[in-house]
């Protein structure tokens, strides 16, 4: 697998964020790409995490946070438990399919500073806070997804 490496850019902080969570988005789908199914959902470490449940669970996060949260949308939340009809091809269109619902509501908020209209606690959190946090958890996770990869196969890079 090629290391690929960050994209160097000259932006705005929106488009910074946008670009640097992009690139980490498609760290973690270049690490799932090629794994066999049962390797997928084969849990190599204590704490049950797996390939399958890495891309699900990031769907979940981005979805929660953008659509839901800052947004305020009524929604059902995509599952991230993995499921015996789950495929990685599935679960990697889905993911897919909510970074382009995300992007769009990120692009059309007037500032990074709009807070959330639903918050979880009593501590509002703005656009920039979600995005730096979804930013943070998805590099994380393609970060378990190198190890898990790697246990699998041997394959390594970004």
């Amino acid at each position: 697998m090629a290391d690929q490496k960050p994209p160097p850019l000259e932006a705005d902080e929106r488009e910074t964020a946008r670009a640097l969570l992009q690139y980490q988005r498609e760290s973690l789908v270049r690490k799932v790409a090629d794994v066999d199914e049962d390797a997928a959902r084969f849990p190599l470490v204590a704490s049950g995490t797996t390939l399958l449940w890495l891309v699900k669970h990031l769907a979940r996060a981005e979805t929660t946070w953008i659509v839901e949260r800052f947004a305020g949308e009524d929604i059902q939340l995509p599952d991230d438990a993995v499921h015996g009809s789950d495929t990685l091809a599935s679960a990697v269109d889905t993911y897919r399919q909510t970074w382009a619902r995300v992007d769009r509501i990120v692009s059309e908020a007037p500032t990074l500073d709009q807070r959330c209209r639903r918050v979880s606690s009593d501590v509002p959190v703005n656009l920039r806070w979600v995005l730096s946090h979804l930013l943070e958890e998805t590099a994380r996770h393609a970060g378990h997804a190198d190890i898990l990869r790697e246990l699998i196969d041997g394959r390594t890079g970004r």
